[in-house]
């Protein structure tokens, strides 16, 4: 049975479709019209056409293929920014003449607080005036202050620019859930969405390792340049490139050209708000506070992500140190001990490909069958392929968590006390390994399980969970290296994982729970 949104011909404008009655004339340009006795209110909502070719879900395969690949090579670059700097610290601290080790770990922080202010503002725009105008808006603006961060003179300027760098910088993670979301179908979205979190995820890893070498060889300066050349490079392919993807800003736009064909100016779109872009603003910016107040699974969700995001960042800010001091490794070579959160980031997504939609097409199936089983069959009766797609629950992606969470947990002991005890730098290189398998897969479960719960607002449920982790990633490393200058690694690693088994607790909760909290705190006017 086609889909709605299945790929098709268009209907085809003919010329003498001018002479044709207006009622059938506003049908084939895709007017929701029941029958002859549909209300006026029906005759004048304009929504898809069956296999209309602007919706997004129907445009050929490269094409939506072409339009994900830029916004996850953006994705990199920015996420990429967020620790390229790491290895340059000492120099630039040599530098600007300071000692101070908190300063130390907030220069490279403070990239992470900019990824939490950004999306507060970035996630409403783009459902106002569409994500492509915002994609090239914060393009623009985080080259411009990469530059400047290349340029900046002393360390005040350096923490603002790159503050601002962050916020501009924000933009692909916080809307390219969103556009993934319009472009992909749920039951194939799952593949999609793991390449694009290799962006997310992955890039910070990477940039240590490509930092320390130009570090070494350059200058700390040089990491800039390279983000702010490749982020121009970027910038004009995704304006070459790029097309808008939002449904309700493409609607829009149809209907304004059906009302300029036929004249009917009271003709409006099926998903209008009927706001005006002010107040609509207003309620797009309250939307990710309003799910962070009042919606368990954003709530649970993000102190997942948070805290396990903040590890992330204070094993950024602590392996050079820890790797430097206790193995003697030198600058240059720093870096490639990050390789093991990098190995264990590509299985969490090797992992995550395989088996998240799998599970989610098998558990759908099997509610369809049962579903099915139940009901009358007869001539009218849905066929199956319907059935099975209106039983994909969200929940259905977080069979993998509880996994996530015991790898994280087992991977934090490994890396702490074989470090302590200064066995062989290659065993706390495997700890790391676990670690980025549990942060990554812990985290793409969970922001493709708020994907699929909030679909048109996907955009926003990831702006909240974004601002909350960039909080956790930008001021939880500042007492990394205190703590273990406290503890020692060894128990300060235990520390970090002890906080970690509630986490295993509540992952089986929400297994258990998760659907019926989303049933029943739905947040109300979104």
């Amino acid at each position: 049975m086609a889909s709605r949104f299945s790929t098709g011909p268009s209907t085809q404008h003919r010329p003498n479709e001018a002479d044709e009655s207006t009622s059938l004339l506003i049908e084939r340009r895709g007017l929701d019209i029941a029958n002859g006795n549909s209300d006026r209110e029906e005759l004048d909502t304009v929504f898809w056409e069956d296999e209309d070719p602007e919706h997004p879900w129907n445009w050929p395969r490269w094409y939506t293929l072409s339009n994900c690949s830029l916004i996850t090579a953006m994705t990199f670059l920015t996420a990429l920014a967020s620790s390229i700097i790491a290895p340059g610290v000492p120099q630039l601290m040599a530098e600007f003449q300071t000692h101070n080790l908190q300063l130390a770990a907030f220069v490279v922080s403070v990239y992470i607080l900019g990824f939490a202010a950004g999306p507060l503002i970035i996630a409403p725009l783009s459902e106002i005036y569409g994500r492509v105008p915002v994609y090239h808006v914060c393009n623009i603006g985080f080259t411009f202050f990469a530059i400047a961060c290349a340029l900046a003179p002393n360390m005040n300027t350096l923490i603002g620019f790159r503050f601002l760098s962050g916020a501009f910088g924000s933009c692909p993670a916080t809307i390219g859930g969103g556009s993934i979301t319009d472009m992909v179908p749920q039951e194939r979205r799952a593949t999609v969405v793991a390449a694009y979190s290799i962006g997310a995820l992955f890039a910070p890893i990477v940039g240590p390792m490509v930092g320390g070498l130009l570090a070494h060889v350059f200058g700390w300066r040089w990491d800039f340049w390279l983000l702010s050349i490749s982020g121009a490079v970027f910038s004009i392919l995704q304006l070459m490139v790029l097309k808008e993807t939002y449904h309700p800003v493409i609607l829009e736009r149809k209907v304004a050209r059906m009302r300029q064909m036929t004249g009917r100016k009271q003709l409006r779109s099926k998903l209008d708000s009927g706001l005006s872009p002010r107040a609509y603003f207003v309620r797009n910016i309250v939307r990710p506070v309003k799910m962070l107040a009042f919606s368990p699974i954003v709530i649970i969700t993000s102190l997942f992500i948070a805290i396990t995001y903040g590890y992330m960042y204070v094993l950024f800010t602590s392996i050079t140190e820890v790797f430097q001091r206790y193995y003697g490794f030198s600058t240059s070579t720093v870096g490639l001990c990050f390789l093991g959160l990098g190995l264990g980031s590509f299985l969490g997504v090797g992992i995550f490909s395989a088996v998240s939609d799998k599970i989610l097409n098998a558990k759908a199936a099997q509610q369809a069958s049962s579903t099915t089983s139940n009901a009358e069959t007869d001539s009218s009766a849905r066929s199956k392929s319907v059935v099975q797609k209106e039983a994909l629950k969200p929940e259905y992606r977080l069979p993998p968590l509880p996994y996530a969470v015991l790898s994280l947990i087992f991977g934090l002991l490994i890396y702490g006390w074989t470090a302590q005890f200064r066995l062989h730098w290659i065993i706390p290189v495997v700890g790391t390994v676990f670690i980025g398998l549990g942060q990554l897969l812990l985290y793409m479960v969970l922001q493709m399980y708020l994907i699929d719960s909030f679909t048109i607002y996907a955009a926003s449920a990831v702006a909240a969970i974004t601002a909350v982790r960039s909080i956790s990633g930008a001021f939880l490393p500042l007492v990394g290296l205190s703590l273990y200058e406290r503890f020692g690694i060894g128990w300060g690693n235990t520390l970090l994982a002890a906080v970690c088994i509630p986490l295993l607790g509540v992952s089986l909760a929400l297994l258990r729970w998760g659907e019926w909290m989303r049933e029943h705190w739905v947040v109300k006017s979104l």
